[in-house]
């Protein structure tokens, strides 16, 4: 980018919509607090600096890949822009974020799909039970015109979708019993998003399920309010989960992206060369990113059975079978017929 964004010319627009919003750049992750020793705040020479929160542990797939979008926006930028990253809900949970984005109170954050539905009621439709045969057809998708589409909803809630990374098909955790058949489930309760279709598929599927911010789940599960939870590996090992669960079935029941949002002002006010490195940035740790997910889901499954869990695979053909009534009545989500029938369609 040579000289791209090391003039004061070229970062005055992005200053101007900073204090638009509240001062959006220069206040949060200020220098001092970036030169502090903390390894997730970015350089503390970088002018233009973005909070970045996520719910999940600094060990977790999503702050490695925040960090390699830290290293590469740094790089992109001349050293100008940087990301100061807060792990472990410590801006808090993805909710609370996803409202202060678009508020403007906090710049971006990287969030699971599960509470987008909330505020936009097509983004349900990534919650249907079985929407994916594998990553290739999820990230074919997402990365199209579909997905592209369900970003572009965003706007309407102030928010600018960059991309959705990975977080991977979702698993079932319990500490009473090894789940092999959906006749396994019944009766067990399971700690799920605070999420519409899910809460549906589990009780389809016999389970009694209860919404939970993910920032209350480990308590629950030491005291026994649930009997178990469903994430992604990555989620389940990075947390510590082996810890309180010994039973993992693979039912790769859902496909759970996460999704990489700023402020929609704040971006459109960028510089042409501060959106191309921004835009490159993102899109590079996105790729690797998920490619850091699905070896980190390889070693996190052989980390858990070190630590004695016993991993149990499934016939998903069977649990297909016993989903399918969710598709039955898409519009009690919010979903049209049609508007499903574009996703599931080859």
């Amino acid at each position: 980018m040579g000289n791209g964004i090391g003039g004061k010319k070229k970062i005055l627009p992005v200053l101007t919509a900073a204090a638009l919003i509240g001062s959006l750049l220069t206040g949060c992750g200020s220098v001092a607090e970036a030169s502090s020793g903390n390894e997730f705040m970015g350089a503390a020479s970088a002018t233009v600096r973005f909070k970045v929160g996520t719910t999940t542990a600094p060990e977790g797939h999503y702050v490695k890949g925040l960090q390699e979008m830290q290293r590469l926006l740094e790089k992109y930028s001349d050293g100008e822009m940087t990301l100061d990253i807060y792990p472990n809900s410590e801006l808090g949970n993805e909710r609370d974020m996803m409202e202060s984005v678009g508020l403007g109170i906090q710049e971006m954050a990287l969030v699971s799909t599960g509470p987008f539905p909330n505020f936009c009621p097509d983004w349900s439709v990534l919650d249907l039970p079985y929407l994916f045969e594998d990553a290739q057809e999820a990230y074919r998708k997402l990365d199209g015109e579909n997905g592209q589409a369900l970003l572009d909803e965003l706007s309407k809630i102030r928010i600018k979708g960059i991309g959705f990374w990975e977080n991977g098909f979702r698993q079932l955790t319990n500490d009473s019993v090894e789940i092999r058949t959906p006749e396994d489930l019944k009766g067990i309760k399971v700690r799920t998003m605070e999420n519409t279709i899910h809460m549906a598929t589990y009780q389809e599927l016999g389970a009694s399920p209860t919404p939970m911010a993910w920032s209350e789940i480990f308590t629950a599960l030491q005291q026994g309010t649930v009997d178990g939870q469903e994430n992604p590996i990555a989620i389940i090992d990075s947390a510590k989960v082996y810890e309180v669960q010994h039973y993992c079935s693979m039912l790769n029941l859902f496909y759970s992206p996460c999704v990489l949002i700023i402020n929609e002002k704040l971006y459109n006010n960028f510089t042409a060369e501060q959106k191309e490195a921004f835009d490159r940035a993102a899109e590079e740790a996105k790729v690797w990113q998920r490619e850091y997910s699905q070896s980190y889901n390889e070693e996190g499954l052989k980390h858990m059975q070190e630590q004695g869990v016993i991993i149990t695979e499934v016939n998903q053909e069977e649990w297909i079978e016993a989903t399918k009534g969710v598709y039955e009545d898409v519009e009690k989500f919010g979903l049209s017929q049609e508007f499903v029938d574009t996703w599931t369609a080859d």
